[in-house]
């Protein structure tokens, strides 16, 4: 069994807070710097468009600044929106933020599921499964050959020079978002680290599909990966009360809710996705809210219950300011975190 770990993950909703632009920019890349000296092991970001949910369009752009805050901890999107990208493009992209990053990047990839968004960019829903499918195949061409060719339905390119090398080798890990069992299958085959959301019951379907799926090691995207990552993405409040942390959680988690539909909700439908009740969404397991003494014991069930060996955290959202988050990042980091250290995925400690 593998040594379970700690990751990040950041929507930067717009209201997070009330800052400026500019400003939630700086509060997030000193909340990165804080996860590092932490011992955070990733700080996975969103990719939204047109949405208040994301304003972090472009993922480079936002873990290029990251790279330079940084030392120790991974970076990367979870994930990069495939249809939105020229592939060649993206590769020369995920070969500058490796060598950026020091070899610290993760590359997740999907794409898309909100049809506004896409819509908005004049791209149709029904086509994205097909544009996915090949821009993957002409990413994993571009980082592993020193020339790209590639004759499809949807991209074209003649022995094209790949003078960008990424530093890992071969390439960044690959990740994947899992909502089903047919997605979980899919990473799987594929050796794809892979983080989930949703209800504790469904995190625990899901990584059992993926560890009873068999890996296709001839379409392997993870070749280097001798152990894939099977997490699922939590949001935390921590205080020094239960009280306290539950009327600031469940503040946050109305701000959240209504980011999280804002888009929807202006072609007069909703995501599923996410329940409206923050009683729900507790008793679910989808929010981690207390002292941290009782986030420890919430931890624990995790681990003990789901499957899985990587939790990622989003401690920056709905309306918490960067104090609030801060705090409960400091306060995992200090009376929580520790407590796993060298915990394996099955409960157990190295002896």
């Amino acid at each position: 069994m593998s040594d379970v770990s700690f990751g990040i993950f950041d929507h930067i909703e717009r209201t997070s807070g009330g800052a400026r632009l500019h400003e939630l920019y700086d509060e997030r890349l000193g909340l990165m710097e804080a996860a590092d000296r932490a011992g955070f092991w990733c700080y996975h970001v969103a990719e939204h468009h047109a949405t208040p949910l994301g304003m972090a369009p472009s993922p480079s752009l936002l873990l290029a600044a990251a790279a330079q805050r940084t030392r120790r901890m991974r970076l990367g999107a979870l994930v990069y929106l495939l249809p939105f990208y020229q592939p060649l493009r993206l590769v020369e992209e995920i070969c500058m933020l490796d060598n950026l990053t020091g070899g610290r990047l993760e590359v997740g990839v999907g794409r898309g599921v909100s049809p506004f968004e896409l819509g908005h960019h004049r791209i149709p829903f029904y086509t994205t499964r097909n544009i996915y499918n090949e821009a993957m195949e002409v990413i994993v061409k571009g980082l592993r050959n020193e020339r790209l060719t590639h004759s499809g339905r949807l991209y074209e390119y003649d022995n094209v020079p790949m003078e960008l090398r990424p530093m890992q080798s071969p390439h960044p890990a690959f990740w994947y978002g899992i909502i089903s069992d047919d997605s979980t299958a899919y990473a799987a085959r594929l050796g794809m680290n892979v983080v989930s959301l949703g209800p504790d019951e469904l995190v625990k379907r899901l990584s059992a599909v993926y560890r009873a799926t068999g890996r296709d090691r001839a379409a392997d995207l993870n070749p280097h990966v001798e152990r894939p990552r099977v997490g699922a993405l939590r949001h935390i409040v921590i205080a020094d009360d239960e009280r306290e942390a539950e009327q600031l959680a469940r503040d946050a988690y109305r701000v959240f809710y209504d980011n999280a539909q804002k888009l929807w909700r202006d072609f007069l439908t909703i995501v599923l996705a996410f329940t409206p009740d923050y009683d729900a969404a507790l008793k679910q397991g989808t929010l981690m809210v207390g002292t941290p003494a009782s986030v420890h014991e919430q931890v624990g069930r995790f681990f003990d219950e789901s499957g899985c060996d990587y939790l990622v955290l989003s401690f920056a959202w709905g309306n918490l300011s960067a104090a609030q988050a801060r705090r409960s990042l400091d306060a995992f980091a200090s009376g929580v975190m520790p407590e796993f250290a060298g915990r394996r995925s099955d409960g157990s400690y190295p002896r």
